[in-house]
């Protein structure tokens, strides 16, 4: 008996050290991560029965085993739950975070394409202002609805089906609604400046060339006129061989002769149609070279008597603007004297910049003033303006052609509303302007 109960011992003592888990006691071969999930939740940690030997343990053994145990298991991590994987595909949100999938992706394609075009359609009507009951509107819409239902209907690149045709007839009807109450507004639509397109300037400016004029431009320019004087200009005193009008070939540098002829030519139109151009003064390629000295200051003496009324005709400073042409070396740029506006004014088709140019100017006309008028003008209040918005060159040969068109446009009073594109049919006018003073 004694011998029996003394195993019986051994082994609750043997089983007693497996199961407890002091920290030296636990079984070095025990891997927890092989442990299944539901053994790492806490419900089943605390419903877990531990085991003790049924002979020679106390309550009190039994609780500090029960504590063991517990710190034991605690040292484990909890379980994760798996994130679900996203869904690729279209979801619909919802208020409180959630996301339900599109049974059908195709379901509002019509609806979403017929807003769409209809907010592209009838962007252009900006407003209706019920108290004053005028609509605004683009110029020349009176018949809006149908060039609007065309490009908006392009747009919408829908097959033909039913639910197509109930989307191009519900548009239709939206814009039928909205020409009917345009019509009905009467004299009381008006056009909106900001939306008005700019006036397209085509009078004596763009006016294309006949064949018989392109052929006449061809043929100064052959080689056979090379030596031949083709155009005298009495009152300047210029005259122009065939070899120097061949710089308004297309690749070619202008020169002072061919420039100098077509400012005499732009005062000449002026004193023609004097209600049609502003009254300008053209100074020719020497004025600039005489007036600015080597240092760079202002020699009004040496230009004094370039400007005399009885050899002008009229006074300088009665003009509203004076050009001045620039030549700087190998490039050519314009100086403006804008009394009408109040601006001296420097224009470089490669925006590039010179203040010693106004400066010179601006000191210029004070003397120019005080000398022929007596009088003293104050011009501190005057701009002195690099013009940057202003149609640039793309080549290293237009820029004299560039200069002559922003004197010719600003001497009507227009804003150069031209191109580098525009340059190769500029030069062609210029020619043939020139061969109209052709000699006998």
């Amino acid at each position: 008996m004694v011998f029996f109960k003394l195993v019986l011992n051994n082994r609750g003592a043997l089983a007693s050290n497996r199961k407890r888990s002091g920290g030296k006691r636990c079984n070095p071969h025990f891997n927890h991560k092989n442990k299944t999930l539901h053994s790492n939740s806490l419900v089943f940690r605390r419903s877990k029965k531990l085991r003790f030997s049924s002979m020679d343990q106390s309550p009190e053994k039994a609780s500090s085993s029960l504590n063991d145990t517990v710190s034991r298991l605690s040292r484990y991590p909890d379980s994760k739950l798996h994130a679900p994987k996203e869904v690729q595909a279209p979801v619909k949100h919802l208020k409180f975070g959630l996301s339900i999938p599109i049974p059908n992706p195709n379901h509002d394609f019509l609806s979403k394409k017929l807003s769409n075009a209809k907010k592209q359609a009838f962007g252009s009507f900006k407003y209706i202002n019920k108290d004053k009951e005028v609509v605004t509107v683009e110029e020349d819409d009176e018949d809006s609805g149908s060039w609007l239902m065309a490009d908006a209907f392009d747009k919408l690149s829908l097959n033909h089906s039913d639910n197509d045709s109930k989307a191009y007839n519900k548009l239709l009807k939206g814009a039928e609604r909205r020409t009917n109450k345009l019509k009905d507004s009467g004299p009381q639509v008006k056009v909106n400046e900001k939306l008005k397109k700019p006036e397209v300037v085509t009078h004596d400016l763009f006016v294309p060339l006949t064949k018989d004029e392109l052929a006449e431009v061809s043929h100064a320019f052959s080689a056979e006129n090379k030596k031949k004087i083709l155009v005298s200009h009495e009152n300047s005193s210029i005259d122009i061989r065939g070899e120097v009008l061949q710089c308004l070939k297309p690749g070619s540098w202008l020169n002072d002769e061919v420039i100098n002829l077509y400012l005499e030519l732009l005062k000449e139109r002026e004193n023609r149609e004097p209600k049609k151009f502003l009254k300008c003064h053209f100074f020719n390629t020497f004025f600039y070279k005489k007036l600015v000295s080597s240092e760079g200051g202002c020699n009004y003496k040496a230009v004094k008597r370039w400007t005399s009324q009885r050899k002008l005709g009229y006074c300088l400073f009665d003009c509203d603007k004076i050009f001045v042409p620039i030549h700087n070396d190998i490039h050519w740029c314009l100086a403006v004297i804008n009394k009408k506006d109040r601006k001296f004014q420097y224009l470089d088709s490669l925006r590039g910049r010179d203040g010693k140019v106004l400066n010179a100017l601006a000191n210029y006309f004070v003397e120019e003033v005080r000398d022929k008028s007596r009088q003293d003008i104050d011009i501190s209040s005057w701009e002195r303006e690099h013009v940057e918005d202003l149609p640039a060159q793309k080549n290293g040969f237009d820029c004299g052609m560039f200069m002559l068109k922003y004197i010719d446009f600003y001497s009507r009073g227009l804003s150069l509303s031209f191109g580098q594109e525009h340059m190769r049919y500029f030069r062609s006018r210029t020619a043939k302007e020139i061969l109209r003073l052709r000699a006998d």
